[in-house]
């Protein structure tokens, strides 16, 4: 059964995690430190080639992507974009942590978004129409490995809501720059929804 290898990777960070900030929708540049530590990743670590680059439409992302794939053409995938956080965007945790409606937040929950932004239920929603894109697209043009640059949450909540073993979104944190490999096949995606976890990117170099 032919498989397809999708390739999930955290863009660079940006200005505004730096700075500790709520950065959804919101764009910020990848910083100085950002691109270092990104330089350093691609000289001692080992990213997997592709076919084919996905990225989400932040600025953030779209650079990581052509840092780490110079020479691989990136579609934009809307459906990828990280979480609008409302009210909550631009603001650092630091200084609205006493405030009723964060604390609400922060209770959790599919259907309890910051004030005027997105539900994790609705990101996910989108989440599977964007990787069923991806699936559907490799599938229609023999791309058989591919990567996506996206963000940590929503490669948390895809991995968890859509990955085999079924784990906890926490479980799929990772740091800037890096990821998790998955496998889809026809069968598996078209039935069931789901694609198999098969580790970490990158690898150390040999």
């Amino acid at each position: 059964m032919q498989g397809y290898k999708i390739h999930f990777i955290r863009h660079a960070i940006c200005e505004a995690n730096e700075e500790g900030r709520y950065v959804g929708v919101t764009e910020s540049p990848v910083s100085a430190r950002g691109r270092e530590e990104l330089r350093k990743k691609i000289e001692t670590k080992s990213y997997p080639s592709v076919e084919k680059v996905y990225v989400s439409p932040l600025k953030r992302c779209v650079a990581t992507a052509a840092f780490i794939y110079p020479e691989g053409y990136a579609r934009v995938v809307p459906e990828l974009r990280e979480m609008n956080f409302g009210d909550f965007e631009g603001r650092r945790m630091l200084d609205i942590r006493e405030l009723p409606e964060y604390k609400k937040f922060l209770e959790g929950g599919l259907n309890n978004p910051p004030p005027n932004g997105e539900s994790i239920e609705s990101v996910v929603k989108r989440c599977y129409e964007g990787l069923d894109f991806i699936i559907n697209d490799m599938m229609k043009n023999s791309w058989h490995s591919a990567a996506v640059v996206t963000h940590g949450g929503i490669i948390m909540n895809m991995l968890s809501c859509f990955g085999l073993p079924k784990r906890p979104p926490h479980d799929f944190v990772c740091d800037f720059g890096e990821g998790y490999t998955v496998m889809a096949t026809a069968q598996l995606w078209q039935l069931s929804g789901v694609v198999e976890i098969m580790g970490k990117i990158p690898s150390d170099k040999e």
